[in-house]
């Protein structure tokens, strides 16, 4: 989709095709069907935009909810995006420090960090690179009845003058056509361009893949962690007044709808114990790894590790924590594909969950080789979680169960 097709889009014809379309079949098997009768009667460009547009609107309802169904995507601007959730939770830091605050967004992408702070009430002007990414930003402001508050623009991140600002936010390009970016310095714009460009305004957040190296996190700044329902979303770097007592930090959101927030900062305690495994393991919160907070959740259950280089946690205690899965273990055992499939078997086993951390077996491989791949399970049949991990260069394998949340 090119910005001509886009602004068609926008046009009244534009918008009662849109309309029509959202309440067809456009599923993968219906598309070209749906196409076809489409293009009887209308223009076949507006026809593939509207398609696309309701296509894309359809996966983005995981990201935006409610709000998907009035917003416009492309498809590299939905990826890229911030959760809805994940923005309005850095929005909110923005809006408790920093009231009344305008904010210079640098790579505004579709604009969903730009909408959660204007929900807040913070004006903001968004700068983005790409024409066609802009002008998707610009129309979901107006769709979302923000452009009173923000505004989008057409420039380089690397050539704007945030003087005047009070705050600048910034999401440099991690993407390139061979994939994700790991390294800071070949992020778009590369990250010592962007921190060079913080230091003009009195505070700011630059967001960063959350793999960032701790050693460049700039000093001073505080590194924090995301994690949405289990999964690491991404990490921000905090500057100035936006930046907390700690430099590094551990959050975690429930969910999309009405999120709960847990959050974990170092407490000084000394490195976990090494101990044996006990009755309990706990799997530490990718987040709380990242920020290297697991000495943390060990003191909280009362553990230590079987390993002090893998992020496993072992306690006799069961105590609940938002920051990590419990699993009692029933067994620990040398790794042997052999014993653990006569293990398995005598056990009656008809659900396996295979869960790894330290280990490179090829989990697909084994279980084909044990016996469950394809395999469906007769009803009743108990379920097992089989962890593999090594004790220094020993493997082994914890037959456990999982622990409710409670």
């Amino acid at each position: 989709m090119d910005i001509a097709s886009f602004r068609a889009l926008e046009s009244p014809a534009g918008q009662a095709l849109l309309s029509e379309t959202s309440g067809l079949d456009v599923s993968e098997d219906a598309l070209l069907t749906t196409a076809s009768r489409l293009r009887e009667r209308h223009d076949p460009a507006l026809v593939s935009a509207a398609l696309t547009q309701v296509r894309l609107r359809e996966r983005a309802r995981a990201k935006f909810g409610d709000d998907a169904r009035r917003m416009y995507f492309t498809q590299t601007g939905l990826e890229q995006s911030t959760r809805a959730s994940v923005a309005s939770h850095r929005a909110r830091r923005f809006a408790d420090r920093l009231p009344g605050a305008r904010v210079l967004e640098l790579g505004c992408g579709i604009g969903a960090d730009l909408i959660a702070r204007a929900r807040k009430g913070l004006a903001g002007e968004g700068v983005e690179l790409d024409p066609l990414t802009a002008e998707v930003a610009k129309a979901n402001i107006t769709a979302l009845g923000l452009d009173d508050l923000a505004s989008v623009r057409v420039g380089d991140a690397t050539e704007e003058n945030p003087d005047g600002f009070d705050a600048l936010f910034a999401d440099p390009g991690r993407r390139t056509a061979r994939g994700r970016v790991f390294d800071p310095r070949s992020y778009e714009p590369p990250l010592d361009v962007v921190l060079d460009l913080a230091r003009r305004v009195p505070t700011a957040c630059v967001k960063v893949a959350p793999g960032i190296p701790h050693e460049a996190v700039p000093d001073g700044a505080e590194a924090e962690w995301v994690s949405l329902g289990g999964d690491v979303k991404e990490a921000a770097l905090w500057l100035g007044a936006l930046s907390g007592d700690v430099r590094r930090r551990a959050t975690l959101l429930s969910s999309d709808l009405d999120p709960q927030m847990w959050t974990l900062t170092p407490q000084g305690h000394d490195d976990p114990d090494v101990r044996a495994w006990g009755r309990y393991l706990y799997e530490p919160d990718g987040a709380v790894i990242r920020a290297h907070l697991v000495g943390e959740v060990a003191d909280q259950v009362g553990g230590g590790l079987a390993d002090p280089h893998i992020a496993y946690v072992t306690s006799d205690e069961l105590r609940p924590t938002p920051f990590a899965s419990a699993y009692e273990v029933e067994d620990v055992l040398p790794f042997s594909v052999k014993r653990l499939r006569a293990e398995l078997r005598r056990r009656g086993t008809g659900v396996l969950t295979v869960k790894k951390r330290g280990s490179a077996i090829d989990v697909d491989r084994l279980r084909r080789d044990l016996g469950f791949a394809g395999r469906r399970a007769a009803r009743g049949a108990p379920g097992l979680t089989l962890v593999l991990t090594r004790v220094g260069r020993d493997p082994v394998a914890l037959l456990t169960h999982p622990v409710p949340r409670g």
